[in-house]
Formats: C-alpha cells, sequence, structure tokens
C-alpha cells in the first residue's frame, strides 16, 4: 500500500508523517499492495484541523473519509478509524456483488464525483471553482447508491444497466434515497 501525504495551508513535519504512516499503515492487511492512499491534511483560520483521506482501487471503486477537529492527531485517529469500518463493511458486499456481476467497472474512475460552486453575487458572473470529469459506467441503482456511500457524497450520476439512461441517485433529507430518471 502507497500513502502519500500531502498538506495545505500546514507545514508537515516528520512527527505528523510518520503518525500517518503508523496509523494508516494498519490498513494494510485489509488492501492490497497496488493500493494507493492519499491523505490531505489542511488547517483553516479557525484553527481547526482537517484530515481527507481518498482510497483508490478497492475493488475498482473509490473509498472517501474526512474528518474536522482542533487536534490534528485526534482527526487523523478519526479519519482512520471511519476507512477501517467502510472498507470491512464494504469488503463483504463487493466480494459477494463481484463474482457473475459485470457492472462494477471503475478501472478508469480516478475523479471523485464532486462539484463546489462558491456563492456569487447576482450581479457577477458564474465562476466554476472545480471542474471534474468522470466516465459514467452502466450500473444498477443500488450499485450507484454504494458507489455514493463509499464516495461520501449526497448524490451520484450513473447509467442505468438496463436502459443506457442518464440517471441520478441522492440522500433524502429524511434518511431515505431518491432516483432521478432522465425523461
Amino acid at each position: 500500500m502507497k500513502i502519500l501525504v500531502t498538506g495545505k495551508k500546514i507545514r508537515l513535519t516528520e512527527g505528523i508523517n510518520g503518525y500517518i504512516d503508523k496509523k494508516f499503515s494498519k490498513l494494510e492487511k485489509l488492501l492490497s499492495e497496488d493500493t494507493e492512499l492519499r491523505v490531505t491534511v489542511s488547517a483553516n483560520k479557525k484553527e481547526k484541523q482537517k484530515v481527507e483521506v481518498t482510497l483508490d482501487n478497492i475493488n475498482g471503486h473509490i473509498v472517501r473519509a474526512e474528518d474536522v477537529q482542533e487536534d490534528l492527531y485526534s482527526a487523523i485517529d478519526v479519519v482512520c478509524d471511519k476507512l477501517n469500518r467502510q472498507i470491512v463493511k464494504y469488503k463483504h458486499k463487493f466480494k459477494s456483488r463481484a463474482s457473475g456481476n459485470d457492472t462494477i467497472r471503475f478501472e478508469n474512475f480516478n475523479q471523485l464525483l464532486e462539484e463546489e460552486i462558491e456563492a456569487v453575487p447576482e450581479d457577477s458572473e458564474l465562476v466554476f471553482e472545480r471542474r471534474k470529469k468522470f466516465d459514467i459506467r452502466p450500473m444498477s441503482p443500488e450499485e450507484a447508491v454504494l458507489q455514493m456511500n463509499l464516495l461520501g457524497h449526497d448524490f451520484f450520476l450513473f447509467k442505468d444497466q438496463d436502459t443506457f439512461e442518464v440517471c441520478l441517485v441522492y440522500r433524502r433529507g429524511d434518511g431515505g434515497y431518491g432516483l432521478i430518471e432522465q425523461a
């Protein structure tokens, strides 16, 4: 397993890097050698520390976890625990779905589905702060919900495996899920 650590608005010391390596190396027993773990540590003006972890190639899926704490080491601990729980939870689902199911194909899915748009005053032009592109793969709505949960997002765009129409699943305010199908 490769652990890539980057810092935003924070200087990463040997102590921080060592702690991150120590905590996340415990996940090696659950992951294959070619798995890449990207850890991003950032700080903001309110003295909060944010740790984001993206794990690629878990049976072709992407798994994300993040946490914000006042103490950086606490945030690392929480994110590591979240990631461990997600891996254990979904490992069985991946194994059972992988046999005889060809719809989970994300080998080229290297970017996360996320657009962050900052509120812009009405009199100025709309500015997109981030753009991302990804391949829309055929899958069932259940698999789309699984992928959405792995990414930690509230929505996920996919192509229906039966109709090949573009669809969107989303998390509702009451905790349920919604499906928007192309007309």
